[in-house]
């Protein structure tokens, strides 16, 4: 069995413990006290080094803790050295997330079900339909508030039995490791938390999303979120200074260039289906009448797009009694479109060439498009559909 050292003491970096036994020719080994934290509750696990290697994982055995390391490790006496700076930003994290989850739940009955814990950012997903920007907001406010009161965060192991007030109760039995902040929180937890809530430094809240029935919030803590802050601050200061603008002139800025950009794009869809029509009244007038009063417009393999292609068609087959056949190379594709007076079925027609060039496709009887295999034959079926 491995005597946790963390357990009651998150603090604690440095240690001396005996090597009660090992594996993987060394590279795994068991301790008999450890301060390492092991991967658990959504929490990461411990880095630093042991015996002077590297401690690449921790993994919770139940009864005993493995190390995994980067060289071998001999038996006897060795000592450890935890990350601390990895250790304290987990437990801000941590902390932060009980302090987050009890004021969810407090002030809008929103009980935290899961949470992660991640290398940029941490999540947790709450029993809601949907959290309000008001919410949000009010949440990120009352954890903050809280922060600068500084409320001790204390542990304690009372007999699982007996413990009353938990925010969620718990199904284990015997001695439960119990974390408390001060007249806010009550949570059965084997994780590594600071002192006092002034030790979180600040908490951030930076997403909400919905995710099946659930609400997802993203949170930083600490470093992260002065950090995070910092690189959004950066972002916004790009922005305003490309607009020659201040800060807080950027959503008005990002406004009137959604607004440019919708405006330029009305005006281009406009020229060109004007420049669709000059292109279709032109091969319109190239192109004979068939015997059957029909136009058979078959535009040639060029570069382009199949929506630039369709614009074409759709042209083309506004024009009465009007077939329009178009190929592009890459990749490779033919279209078919129809006019409605043409008497003619686009996608029925385009499933006999398909049967011929091999692919796949589809559409409707007035336009139809599908993928080939090769445009060697295209010509053959072209002939057959009547373009000369």
């Amino acid at each position: 069995m491995t005597r946790r050292l963390y357990y009651t003491d998150a603090y604690l970096t440095t240690f001396t413990a005996s090597v009660i036994d090992s594996a993987d020719s060394g590279r795994r080994v068991y301790l008999d006290q450890s301060a390492f934290y092991p991967t658990s509750g959504g929490q990461p696990h411990d880095l630093g080094t042991l015996g002077g290697s590297a401690v690449v994982d921790v993994i919770d055995e139940e009864d005993r803790v493995a190390h995994l390391l980067a060289e071998p490790l001999a038996a006897g006496s060795v000592a450890g050295a935890v990350d601390w700076t990895r250790r304290f930003d987990l437990m801000q994290q941590h902390t932060g997330q009980h302090l987050l989850s009890a004021i969810l739940a407090d002030l809008f009955g929103a009980p935290t079900v899961s949470v992660h814990f991640g290398a940029e950012a941490s999540t947790l997903d709450l029993e809601t339909g949907a959290l309000t920007a008001y919410q949000v907001r009010r949440a990120e406010e009352r954890a903050n508030e809280v922060i600068t009161e500084n409320r001790p965060v204390t542990v304690a192991f009372e007999d699982a039995a007996r413990a009353t007030g938990l925010r969620k109760a718990s199904d284990r039995t015997g001695a439960l490791r119990i974390v408390t902040i001060a007249d806010l929180d009550r949570s059965a937890c084997g994780g590594t938390h600071v002192r006092a809530t002034g030790e979180i430094g600040a908490l951030l809240i930076r997403r909400v999303e919905r995710v099946k029935k659930q609400v997802r919030l993203e949170f930083l803590c600490g470093t992260r979120a002065i950090r995070r802050a910092r690189t959004d601050f950066d972002l916004l200061s790009d922005v305003a200074a490309g607009g020659s603008a201040a800060i807080d002139e950027v959503p008005a800025i990002v406004n009137g260039l959604r607004d440019q950009l919708k405006s330029a794009q009305s005006a281009r869809k406009a020229m060109v289906e004007e420049l669709n029509r000059y292109r279709a009244a032109e091969l319109i007038a190239a192109a004979p009448v068939g015997r059957d009063g029909i136009r058979r417009i078959h535009a040639q393999p060029v570069d382009g797009t199949v929506e630039e292609l369709r614009g074409i068609a759709q042209a083309v087959t506004s024009h009465p009694m009007t077939f329009f056949a178009g190929v592009l190379p890459e990749p490779a594709t033919l279209l078919l479109a129809t006019s409605a007076d043409s008497g003619l079925d686009a996608a029925a027609l385009l499933r006999t060439a398909l049967a011929k060039l091999g692919g796949r496709g589809g559409g409707t009887a007035r336009m139809a498009q599908g993928g080939i295999a090769s445009l060697a034959d295209v010509p053959t079926v072209l002939r057959d559909l009547g373009f000369g």
